[in-house]
């Protein structure tokens, strides 16, 4: 846990910022009612009327039963004949509605995804707001999300790689789909700091032909906000909400905002009014529903273990993540995530947590993240209920699942073979065959994709950003051939039947 004394030392924080640090990091479960106050701003607590909002939510200019609309705060559920009353909050920048299965998702001029407007009350305190959708033909019980993890640009340079590798490998990927709905969730850390870029991923968006939902990222705050609600202004007047819902066949999805900006730095933390919002968003469902929250800091993650570490670091995990594992509870939940520019897949809290690896690899330096996952993003296979996964790595096959290395190149003395299976997670099963010969599973190993030894390891590499280097993973795997083994054939089974196979030659001693 940080201290008062830590963060004065690397944040130099302002009193008021360090006030709200330290408050939510010496009890990270306890509300914060009004963080504006804490900070210097605090929200106004009387004098304002909230806003009537009425309206009607329709598919095919027919009236929707049950659909949600919000102002972030409030949740109003539609009538049968698709009318709804919302008392919103004037202090809120927006009223959006939870996009209805089996209708089209609305997009802007931009090809970013549009279901929301701002919240602006008449003199009387009063809004008009309806929500017109169009009907998906063949629906969308079946349907690919696309999970775009930390894009990630910085300069003219990164946005060239983006455009020149990323951007046709996913189109090509959305045409291979043929007619299967596709969406995609850009899953925070879309700019490196530098927000003037977010026109050229919205161009990216367009190019793809991917409509397309934004999660905020640490990476896309304005830096030189002293507060959490300024340090999305920017985000917001490109892309709307930071949290919101949308459905899609039968699944859920939610987007949450669990970066905390407070004023020279972030935390991990979901703040009590997502959370407020949360349950009223979920109360709609019915228990054992397939929910989907996709956000940027994993709940949780192994980092700190593979470091030696005791406890998770707060910026690389949510510190009050039992919150939302308490909202969770009741559904068939997997949290999506992204941050760590690399591949993981664990379960805590009774959810499933994929942290994806990144379309940028290790910050656009190179071909792989510094966990040895190429650069690419998480394609799920969607029906009904059940989601399938795939990590499609950019510029290769979507069978492209494994590196193999012989010991001349992973540094072993004993003839081992090393597979770094980068989408290996629960239930997959990874076999060898020595000269055709099957000789059984593979063992498990902790250790370091002799790639990204290669090319990260070092004071001056890589260039651009020599900070980078390679981290121990546990989707390694290694076995040890015979003297007599000429190749080495590795076999990765996903649990939906899918193979993998690569096979390396080694030469007989």
């Amino acid at each position: 846990m940080l201290t008062r004394r830590r963060f004065l030392r690397q944040l130099g924080l302002s009193a008021a910022g360090l006030a709200l640090a330290d408050r939510i990091l010496a009890d990270p479960y306890a509300p914060l009612d009004d963080p504006g106050a804490l900070l210097g701003r605090p929200m106004v607590q009387g004098g304002w009327r909230a806003v009537r909002v009425t309206g009607r939510v329709t598919i095919d200019g027919r009236g929707q039963r049950g659909v949600a609309v919000s102002d972030g705060l409030a949740v109003a559920r539609t009538q049968s004949d698709g009318r709804y009353e919302l008392l919103a909050d004037p202090r809120q920048p927006f009223l959006f509605a939870t996009v209805p299965a089996g209708s089209r998702i609305p997009v802007t001029d931009r090809g970013t995804a549009r279901f929301h407007r701002p919240l602006a009350a008449d003199a009387r305190s009063e809004m008009a707001a309806s929500f017109a959708f169009e009907t998906l033909p063949g629906g969308d019980r079946r349907h690919a999300l696309f999970l775009l993890a930390d894009p990630q640009t910085q300069d003219a340079r990164d946005v060239g790689l983006l455009h020149a590798e990323s951007v046709p490998d996913l189109a090509a990927e959305v045409r291979r789909m043929g007619s299967v709905p596709c969406l995609g969730v850009a899953c925070g850390d879309i700019m490196f700091d530098r927000l003037e870029h977010f026109p050229d991923y919205e161009r990216a968006v367009r190019a793809i032909g991917l409509p397309c939902f934004q999660v905020v990222g640490n990476h896309d705050v304005e830096i030189a906000a002293r507060s959490d609600e300024a340090s999305v202004r920017t985000f917001e007047r490109h892309f709307g909400p930071t949290y919101y819902s949308l459905d899609r066949g039968e699944v859920h999805y939610v987007v949450l905002d669990d970066v905390l900006w407070h004023g020279r730095g972030y935390v991990g933390y979901l703040d009590q009014r997502q959370l407020d919002w949360l349950a009223a968003d979920l109360a709609g469902l019915e228990r054992g529903a397939r929910v989907v929250v996709c956000l940027h800091i994993p709940p949780l993650c192994t980092l700190h273990t593979r470091r030696g570490e005791e406890s998770p670091g707060d910026t690389i995990s949510i510190v009050n993540r039992e919150l939302l594992y308490a909202l969770l509870e009741r559904f068939q939940s997997t949290i999506l995530c992204g941050h760590m520019h690399e591949t993981e897949f664990l379960s805590d809290g009774g959810c499933d947590i994929h942290v994806c690896g990144a379309v940028c690899g290790a910050w656009w330096t190179g071909p792989i993240c510094h966990d040895g996952t190429p650069n690419g993003y998480m394609v799920y296979e969607v029906s009904g209920a059940e989601l399938k996964p795939r990590y499609k790595a950019t510029g290769h096959s979507p069978e492209h699942q494994m590196r193999l290395y012989g010991p001349a190149k992973n540094g072993s003395t004993d003839r081992q073979v090393l597979a770094n299976v980068w989408a290996a997670g629960p239930g997959w099963r990874i076999e060898w065959y020595e000269n055709g010969e099957r000789r059984g599973p593979m063992t498990a190993r902790r250790g370091r994709d002799p790639l990204s030894i290669r090319l990260h390891e070092g004071p001056e590499k890589p260039t651009p950003r020599a900070w980078v280097e390679p981290v121990a993973t546990d989707h390694v795997f290694v076995a040890t051939p015979s003297r007599r083994a000429r190749e080495v054939t590795v076999e990765a089974s996903d649990p939906w039947g899918r193979v993998s196979r690569e096979t390396i030659t080694l030469g007989a001693r």
